[in-house]
């Protein structure tokens, strides 16, 4: 008895998705600790370089005009910033009232520091990766109804291409997650449930699949001004403080770009 095509289009969404997230985190789980610091150095290139030459190269090429594509760029960069600021607002607000409630007694002199870092560097950060991821991921959830209306063999073919194409961001998020000083489990939680964002997007490309088309390069556009903001914003001052590792970060960095660009290149 053959599947129906609806439920096809939800079981490869779901597999693309924790596939990937799976596979990356085998892969991140098993490196050292002290190789975290310079893996966000590929993550940096991979972001930068899905961003410019991945997603911003797909939303021109899917019907907007570059003046729409920059515009919805900048937008969305500003937006994200203030998220961040939002997010960080937020922290830092419950985080002095903790410190005030519990030590008010112990410090009226003012003499002990209340600055407590909880990877406050990387809080907007790790926000904004999942939020960006889960717009890619949504996106990619509509180009599977796509290609499985198109033919069940495309659309399985295009779920096992989007896997492959997955691993590596997948692991650059982890890199950021786990260098944020997340625990794994709570980064692979978190990971899982930004790639199921592709089941909302091939069902919502399953029933409304012209509709859905004309926005998938304004949801390009956001998860590139989410990945740029992101690499700009934080990854590339962080790397700027590196004084150890330098040539690696470098080469990784490099990686990052020549993975894209290479993958980017076979696809066209």
């Amino acid at each position: 008895m053959a599947i129906p095509l609806f439920l096809q289009i939800v079981l490869a969404c779901i597999l693309g998705g924790l596939l990937s997230v799976g596979a990356a985190a085998l892969v991140m789980f098993g490196l050292p600790r002290k190789w975290l610091s310079i893996s966000v150095s590929f993550s940096t290139g991979l972001l930068l370089a899905m961003a410019t030459l991945h997603l911003l190269p797909e939303a021109l090429e899917s019907g907007l005009t570059p003046r729409e594509v920059f515009a919805l760029l900048l937008g969305g960069i500003l937006a994200f910033f203030m998220l961040e600021k939002y997010a960080l607002w937020r922290h830092a607000h419950s985080g002095a009232d903790a410190d005030l409630h519990r030590d008010a007694s112990q410090c009226a002199d003012h003499t002990h520091s209340h600055h407590h870092h909880h990877g406050d560097g990387g809080h907007g950060e790790t926000f904004l990766i999942l939020v960006g991821d889960g717009f890619h991921n949504f996106t990619d959830g509509l180009l599977i109804a796509a290609a499985f209306l198109a033919s069940p063999l495309l659309g399985w073919s295009t779920t096992f291409a989007i896997i492959a194409h997955e691993v590596p961001q997948e692991a650059g998020d982890f890199a950021i997650l786990l260098a944020a000083g997340w625990k794994r489990g709570r980064a692979l939680f978190w990971n899982a449930v930004s790639s199921l964002t592709a089941v909302g997007g091939g069902i919502i490309g399953y029933f409304a699949l012209d509709q859905a088309h004309d926005w998938i390069p304004v949801i390009l556009t956001i998860a590139a001004s989410s990945f740029l903001y992101i690499s700009i914003a934080d990854l590339m001052p962080r790397l700027k403080r590196e004084t150890q590792s330098v040539g690696w970060h470098g080469l990784l960095l490099a990686a990052g770009i020549l993975f894209v660009a290479v993958g980017t290149a076979h696809v066209h």
